[in-house]
């Protein structure tokens, strides 16, 4: 997928309101928030006297150039390289489902027949979809080929402007699921799926994309190659 990548930010919770605050001066389309956990030793926690560490995880899609602007901001305006301030990681994107949603996910900043698809032999789909609709969602890829997958509740965090997408409140709780299958036509087939059963205009209004993978373990189902680490 050509310069497209996928945002991960984890800052501490504390902090979230202002982090949003930053990803809507920056005209991010869609962004969503996951409550996490710090994984600091309980007992370091105990001796400086605070509590385990309460996390918020941003994802979004942006294009190669909103993200290296994104970069700069974080570092800048947010001191993302202070300590315990947070990290931010983009990976590239392997493949969207549509057109739609590749416009609508980066403004229109790149379209289909600007992207090109990579083809990597195993790849982890992301489906962001309205909530309760998981048996939606996961009949859908069972359709097109895909296993299981593992679910995540997430809340939207759109600003002026950008309250909606495909006609759905972005700031409404979503469900993001997670599905590991072999690249190309089996990804392909598995996001066409979503997208015609539980797609936009459906009760589960999913988006989806892939990310490419490199290396794996535990999914001896999928019939990834061993490598003997060295």
């Amino acid at each position: 997928m050509k310069d497209l990548n996928l945002m991960l930010t984890i800052t501490r919770r504390s902090d979230e309101e202002e982090f949003s605050a930053f990803f809507r001066a920056n005209c991010l389309s869609s962004v969503f928030a996951l409550p996490a956990d710090g994984t600091t030793n309980s007992h370091t926690l105990s001796l400086l006297g605070i509590e385990r560490t309460e996390k918020t995880v941003f994802l979004a899609v942006t294009s190669g150039d909103t993200a290296r602007s994104l970069i700069k901001g974080l570092r800048r305006q947010m001191y993302l390289d202070l300590p315990d301030r947070g990290v931010a990681v983009f990976c590239p994107l392997a493949s969207v489902g549509g057109n739609a949603a590749l416009s609508s996910l980066t403004r229109g900043e790149i379209n289909e027949k600007d992207a090109n698809e990579m083809n990597t032999e195993h790849e982890l789909i992301v489906i962001i979809a309205n909530r309760d609709s998981t048996d939606l969602v996961m009949n859908a890829a069972r359709e097109g080929g895909a296993g299981g997958g593992t679910v995540l509740h997430a809340l939207g965090t759109a600003g002026n402007g950008t309250e909606t997408f495909f006609g759905m409140s972005i700031a409404e709780e979503r469900e993001i699921l997670l599905i590991v299958a072999k690249g190309g036509e089996t990804r392909n087939a598995i996001i066409r799926s979503i997208m015609k059963n539980a797609g936009p205009g459906t009760p589960a209004g999913a988006l989806a994309f892939s990310l490419p993978i490199t290396k794996a373990a535990g999914f001896a189902s999928l019939n990834l190659s061993e490598e003997e680490d060295e």
